[in-house]
């Protein structure tokens, strides 16, 4: 019979019969009745050929065909729960590989991983750059942050609003970085990302045009002035994952400390 075909259902039924000899006692042990038993057995003799139990005088025995699959299919169940124990050791690991762009991971993630940390010390981070694009399939990634409008074909939550703020000294040249949603031609500077262009407004250099999220812990530092008010914006960022990731308790709890708030 091909894997495929394997009447999986039934063969968890026989088990149990046969262990306790009693369809009653089986349909306990699985929560069904005692007629779900009978015909889950009945439809499994008739798909392998063969009589399973009998009824006796002394209640219900196995007969000689019964009995002669057991040790392997017991050995096989054995197997399975190996392998849903295997599947599942991944939930009680405590190391969170997360990728990030590296001006976020600087300017805002990091301090929230720390404290994070703290609540367990046995919490372990891998962090990544996911400057170059995402793969879920071949990082390992339990989670990432992208600047997007939206998180695509993942799992996702907005950590904010999706702003950008003005910081610098006032009337400023303008200091580019790529994805900078303003025009940048007149630049004094161009640097590699929104980190880099917030770190030269704080040392003078001109006007910043960056995420209101990236650049708020400098903000509340004092290491920079906001220009006016924040503008916003169809981009913002975004915690995501593929569903089997998302649901993971450890992922689900650093989701919920990294959105609190």
């Amino acid at each position: 019979m091909k894997r495929t075909h394997l009447p999986l259902n039934g063969l968890r039924v026989l088990d149990a019969a046969a262990r306790h000899l009693s369809f009653t006692r089986a349909a306990d042990e699985l929560a069904v009745t005692p007629a779900a038993v009978g015909q889950q057995i009945r439809a499994l003799e008739d798909t392998l050929g063969v009589v399973l139990f009998r009824r006796t005088a002394k209640g219900l025995e196995l007969t000689p065909e019964g009995e002669a699959g057991l040790d392997a299919l017991r050995a096989g169940f054995l197997q399975f729960e190996e392998a849903v124990r295997a599947m599942q050791a991944g939930q009680s690991s405590k190391t969170l590989t997360i990728a990030a762009p590296r001006d976020f991971t600087a300017k805002w993630l990091a301090p929230r991983l720390a404290d994070f940390g703290r609540t367990d010390p046995e919490l372990r981070f891998v962090l990544l750059s996911s400057d170059e694009g995402l793969d879920f399939t071949q990082a390992n990634l339990d989670l990432a942050i992208c600047y997007a409008e939206g998180p695509g074909e993942h799992e996702g939550v907005r950590l904010a609003e999706g702003a950008i703020v003005a910081v610098g000294l006032a009337d400023g040249a303008p200091i580019g970085w790529p994805g900078c949603p303003l025009e940048d031609k007149g630049a004094a500077l161009t640097v590699a990302d929104a980190g880099l262009a917030i770190d030269a407004a704080a040392a003078g250099f001109g006007t910043a045009h960056v995420p209101s999220l990236l650049v708020e812990r400098d903000i509340a530092e004092g290491r920079v002035r906001a220009q006016g008010d924040p503008s916003p914006t169809a981009k913002s960022y975004w915690l995501v994952a593929p569903t089997p990731q998302w649901r993971q308790k450890k992922v689900k709890a650093l989701v919920a400390t990294l959105t609190a708030g």
